[in-house]
């Protein structure tokens, strides 16, 4: 009896102990969860949107987002919500919406565990109900927290919240305030957004868009994302498809449908520039963006704006309403960016020539999507090529044959390039040739510095795009690939600011609702630098320069805005994208004309098509403004050369130009085209000992390189006569074969005898040459003793090598490398061929 007396105390001890502790423990858990939940009456106030206004560079109101009974953004009964945006959103959001209390007890013990590993709560589990409870009663400090406290006061709420409302009335309550992007809050406000349209219109492949939208706007955003989009919509139709809500043929008919994105009419000032504002805010001020809304002012002018969108639409209607027996053009859409080449402050964006237009998906920024930008990116090439820093640099008098060159892709395909007009001009100087927007020469030019190179070169510009493609080959310069047309447009700002990228720059202040300013532009460091400001400034004064764009554009074209101003134009293949980009020494425009669905254009170039809106754009901006000339930096030298070689001349060059050199770049060499040679005039050949004075004439003849030889005859540029010895342009250049190109395939035809089908093998021959053989395939074909050095093979179906050897003057001997091609046979039909003959 005396030993279970202290027992029961001690039982009674320990039994208090725990109940103490429970009480402690009870508390400590309803002050760390429930003390300062929010009630659930508080529903109604978490649907008021944020208000924030966005205005011009002068204080002019753009936009101001819209509460939900003044706009497109309202609210509505979840029976006119379509019947398949509800099971979209259910098969992405939340699958077992209709049978869970409220919270997903899976998704709620990964948090704890996680955040027992003491990691960051990012995996979420959070059902529909659970987001709802999140949006609408936690203020905005607590929904950015990724903790177990507020997972677990989340999910608190949504079994409160479920409790409370059916269902129904909590999918209702999700769709009307879930922000889909666009500044659309809610399912109404998303089909006004991007398809102009209200909720009950929507087909299935819209909802199921919206649906994938949901989970990141920023990222699934159709305007400006449609690959991540169109992949995240196909998500969610495999989902709907896995959980029985449509079948196998409505899911390919929902892929299949092409969708019109448009929005629907609201009050809204520069909207594709807006629209790129918010996301920005989006990502940079989130809290104070979705809470208590923010006064924004942005870097557009206005009145530029207005300028922009009207000069667009003329022009387009011009192109496609001709009144002069023109064809309709078929151009219905175009974008324009103009920026401050120093500060980047974006001054104008028009992303459309209508934001509400659903036949030309006119929500879509043409801005900011990827598009091919045709020779645009020439400038960018030849800039490399000038960079004294190199051990060969290039200079504006470089000399380059424009005449039919093949070269050899990275896929080891033949790939020979041609002019705009399937014209060649023979030898160019590089001035005319970047000028005058030269296709061959380009590539030569490209080949000369490598297209990693130039892909470099473009990134650190801000064209970022062309970094990740892995496939890029010799065609790029001349649009071989996909650039952001407000991308280009900065990168151009290296040529007037003297060789440093800019980054584009939307906003000049930013200030919460209470008046504090979260962000106030002001010039900061300097960018890094790009080229030398040298090379910057040299080709400014080539694509200003007005009588090297007479080539390709002729005099006073559309490039002249009547002051100092550089541009160039771009077109692609089927006149599917037509640019401009052009800047005098204090604003840069870039202008893109096209089809957002990329159906090609008929006869539309960058002089016919984007010119003429830079032009006016240019000459509207401006006007007012002092005509500003381009200021050239110390460290250069002006020098007279001749006008065909780019050297310096001899009495017997007919045509000289001054020409612009860096320091330390400018020609030592005397010209070489022109050559003196004595004709006997009563034979036309090269006078010999026996002709007499009387019939010895001095005539100059133009000597050009092997290469350029035959476009030389059908020129009318004759060489001298046969015998006479000429100083050969090309002599630093060895044996080299020019004729066929490598890679090509031929096809033998069954019409033609065997017999006569044959090619021309040609080589470029170093002076001194006595004699060139040709091998095929290791063995000798033949020996030729005298210039042209040609000989004639009859094709053989294979896969044959072909090489040559010429043996000098002085007994050495020069060997080409093996030029690889193929004959087919007339069974071996193959898509990349020539027919021999």
């Amino acid at each position: 009896m005396r030993n279970r007396l202290p027992r029961l105390r001690l039982t009674r001890r320990t039994l208090l102990i725990l109940a103490l502790a429970l009480v402690a423990a009870g508390l400590g858990l309803y002050l760390w969860l429930f003390a300062d939940l929010p009630s659930i009456d508080r529903l109604q106030a978490g649907l008021a949107l944020p208000s924030t206004r966005i205005y011009d560079r002068q204080g002019r109101l753009l936009y101001e987002i819209l509460p939900p009974e003044g706009g497109r953004n309202v609210a509505l009964p979840l029976d006119q919500i379509p019947q398949h945006c509800r099971d979209a959103t259910i098969a992405t959001e939340d699958a077992n919406f209709y049978s869970h209390p409220g919270v997903d007890v899976v998704g709620i013990a990964r948090a704890v565990w996680i955040n027992l590993r003491g990691g960051e709560v990012i995996a979420g589990g959070s059902t529909i109900t659970q987001q709802v409870a999140r949006n609408l009663l936690l203020d905005p400090q607590q929904r950015a927290e990724r903790t177990l406290t507020r997972k677990l006061k989340e999910a608190i709420l949504a079994l409160r919240l479920q409790s409370a409302y059916s269902k129904d009335d909590v999918l209702a309550l999700y769709l009307n305030q879930s922000y889909f992007g666009n500044l659309a809050y809610g399912i109404e406000g998303a089909a006004r957004a991007y398809f102009g349209k209200s909720a009950p219109e929507l087909s299935l492949a819209e909802c199921a868009m919206l649906a994938g939208v949901l989970q990141a706007p920023s990222v699934y955003d159709p305007l400006a994302n449609p690959d991540a989009a169109r992949q995240r919509q196909d998500d969610v139709l495999g989902l709907m498809e896995r959980y029985g809500t449509i079948s196998s043929d409505q899911a390919l008919s929902a892929r299949n449908e092409t969708l019109q994105f448009a929005a629907a009419p609201f009050p809204i000032e520069a909207p594709h520039f807006v629209m790129a504002v918010i996301k920005q805010l989006e990502r940079d001020y989130p809290q104070a963006f979705y809470g208590g809304g923010l006064e924004v002012t942005t870097t557009v002018d206005l009145d530029w704006q207005r300028a922009a969108q009207r000069i667009v639409q003329r022009q387009l209607d011009y192109l496609n309403q001709p009144g002069d027996g023109r064809q309709a053009a078929n151009a219905r859409n175009a974008a324009l960016v103009a920026l401050d080449p120093y500060t980047g402050q974006v001054l104008t964006m028009l992303g459309s020539p209508d934001y509400f237009d659903e036949s030309i998906d006119g929500a879509v920024n043409a801005a900011l999507a990827l598009r091919q930008p045709g020779s645009a990116l020439k400038p960018f090439t030849y800039a490399l090529a000038f960079d004294p820093a190199q051990p060969d640099p290039w200079t504006a008098a470089t000399m380059i044959l424009d005449v039919e060159t093949p070269f050899v892709t990275q896929r080891l395909e033949s790939y020979t390039p041609a002019n705009f007009a399937l014209v060649e001009h023979g030898p160019v100087l590089a001035r005319d040739a970047l000028a005058s927007s030269l296709n061959i020469p380009a590539v030569i030019t490209l080949a000369h510095v490598g297209v990693p190179a130039l892909i470099d070169l473009l990134n650190q510009a801000g064209v970022t795009t062309l970094a990740t493609n892995p496939n890029l080959d010799l065609a790029v310069t001349l649009g071989g690939g996909e650039v952001r047309l407000l991308d280009l447009t900065a990168a151009y700002g290296i040529f007037p600011n003297g060789g440093t990228r800019v980054q584009p720059v939307f906003l000049l202040r930013v200030a919460d609702r209470a008046g504090n300013v979260l962000y106030q532009w002001g010039p900061g460091a300097a960018g890094s630098p790009v080229i030398d400001s040298r090379v910057a400034y040299l080709i400014t004064n080539i694509l200003s320069d007005d009588n090297a764009r007479i080539l390709g554009f002729g005099r006073n074209s559309m490039l002249n805005i009547g002051r100092p101003a550089a541009a160039k134009t771009g077109t692609t293949t089927n006149f599917r994208d037509n640019w401009i980009v052009g800047y005098t020494p204090n604003l840069v425009a870039g202008v893109w004309v096209g089809n957002a669905d990329n159906t090609p254009m008929v006869d539309v170039t960058g002089v016919s098509g984007a010119a003429p809106i830079w032009n006016a754009f240019m000459r509207e901006a401006l006007l007012g403004q002092p005509e500003v000339p381009f200021q050239e930096p110390t460290g250069f030298t002006r020098l007279e050369v001749c006008a065909l070689s780019g050297l310096l001349p001899t009495p017997d060059c007919p045509r000289r130009r001054l020409e612009l050199f860096i320091d330390g770049t400018q020609p030592t060499q005397t010209d070489n085209l022109y050559q003196r040679f004595t004709i006997d005039t009563a034979t036309g050949l090269l006078a010999d000992d026996s002709t007499p004075p009387d019939r010895r004439i001095q005539r100059v003849y133009t000597v050009l390189p092997q290469e350029a030889r035959d476009w030389g005859i059908r020129n009318g540029i004759l060489p001298p006569p046969t015998g006479a010895l000429v100083q050969q342009p090309d002599a630093a250049q060895g044996l080299r074969l020019l004729e066929p190109d490598p890679y090509t395939i031929f096809r033998l035809s069954p019409l033609l005898p065997f017999d006569a089908q044959r090619i021309k093998l040609a080589v470029g021959a170093p002076p001194g040459t006595q004699s060139v053989t040709y091998y095929m395939d290791g063995a000798a074909l033949g020996t030729v003793e005298r210039a042209p050095w040609d000989l004639w093979w009859s094709l053989t179906p294979g896969t044959h090598e072909l090489s040559a050897q010429a043996v000098l003057a002085d007994g050495t001997t020069q060997s080409t490398d093996p030029l690889p091609f193929s004959v087919n046979s007339f069974a071996e039909p193959d898509s990349h061929t020539e027919d021999g003959g």
